[in-house]
């Protein structure tokens, strides 16, 4: 009895092994499918959309791993030049990630079948005023005076009039121009004339005007004026159809533009070539100074809504139409 005592002990000995050994490789199992380097739980592809611009600077070094052969994530990259390109792609079911400036992001939501959610903000305020006249140096000694910029019923737009409206200025001339390159031949007149201009654009004038200097940042100005949220530039969003669907795929991917956009920060130079690459900055020399002025964030979570929903309001309140008639609900900011 006791030789048969001690074997059956000895049985359950392994079987307790062979449990714990089980429950281990489960869990660790279980970490890699949630938090491993593809973080995904399907092979599902993802079809994202970027913008040449500033917007897009902070994913260039995962579209250069994508086309590298990184097999973390099954990534598809299509580039475009208008961020209502970007909503026609994704209200027709091409694509199911889009990278697009704040405003088409709330349109979109009333646009795509199902709506969208913002998964991150990618790039905060990027304009800057422009002037060789060392008088200017806030929105309040914008009075009286003629201001060149872009962006004619778009965010810029809208930005600067609820700055000049916030500091009581009811006398500047605003003129717009289509392109930033017929602001830069102004200067080249004029050193002292006014422009508000964004990034790459403002570096790239500072370089060709001698005495041009950045009179103030919009930020800094938005700041004096507004302590409930940021200038938000450009956001990553998500049809909420492919959001409900793969959801774990969304997450790996905010995550892997997470690590792009710190690269994009710590390691200019190299961001700087595929900067260049992907056609947002002609040259590389001007890509490496203009980047870190760039703004270039990946905010998630939480902060998303902290951030963002109080610049959808000061759009919607100078016109209800930038953010496509009404502002949207507390689900279209994703907290993960």
């Amino acid at each position: 009895m006791q030789l048969v005592s001690k074997k059956f002990k000895k049985t359950l000995s392994v079987v307790a092994l062979v449990l714990i050994l089980a429950m281990v490789l489960g869990t660790v199992a279980s970490a890699l499918t949630g938090c491993g380097a593809a973080g995904k739980t399907d092979n599902t592809k993802i079809r994202v959309a970027a913008l040449k611009g500033a917007t897009t600077i902070g994913i260039v070094n995962l579209i250069a791993d994508t086309e590298l052969g990184d097999p973390s994530l099954d990534l598809e990259f299509t580039m475009y030049t208008q961020g209502s390109d970007v909503m026609a792609a994704m209200v027709a079911g091409t694509v199911d990630i889009g990278l697009v400036p704040s405003n088409v992001a709330a349109v979109m939501n009333n646009k795509v079948e199902g709506g969208v959610s913002v998964i991150d903000i990618n790039t905060l305020g990027v304009l800057n005023c422009l002037s060789g006249d060392e008088a200017i140096k806030a929105v309040a000694d914008l009075s009286g005076k003629t201001v060149y910029m872009t962006g004619q019923g778009a965010t810029p737009e809208y930005t600067v009039r609820y700055l000049l409206q916030e500091n009581g200025v009811t006398d500047c001339d605003i003129q717009f121009k289509s392109e930033p390159t017929e602001i830069v031949s102004i200067f080249a007149a004029d050193p002292n004339a006014v422009a508000i201009l964004p990034q790459p654009f403002v570096t790239a004038a500072l370089a060709q005007t001698e005495g041009l200097k950045i009179a103030f940042s919009l930020d800094d100005e938005w700041a004096k004026v507004n302590t409930d949220s940021k200038i938000v530039t450009g956001v990553t969003v998500v049809s909420n159809k492919f959001l409900k669907e793969h959801k774990a795929a969304v997450d790996a991917f905010i995550g892997a533009h997470k690590e792009s956009a710190d690269k994009a920060v710590n390691d200019v130079e190299t961001t700087a070539k595929l900067v260049v690459s992907q056609g947002i900055i002609a040259k590389e020399p001007l890509a490496v100074k203009a980047i870190p002025n760039c703004n270039v964030v990946c905010i998630s979570g939480s902060q998303i809504k902290e951030n963002l929903a109080g610049y959808l309001k000061v759009l919607f309140e100078q016109d209800p139409k930038s953010v496509g008639g009404s502002l949207p609900g507390d689900d279209f900011y994703y907290e993960g």
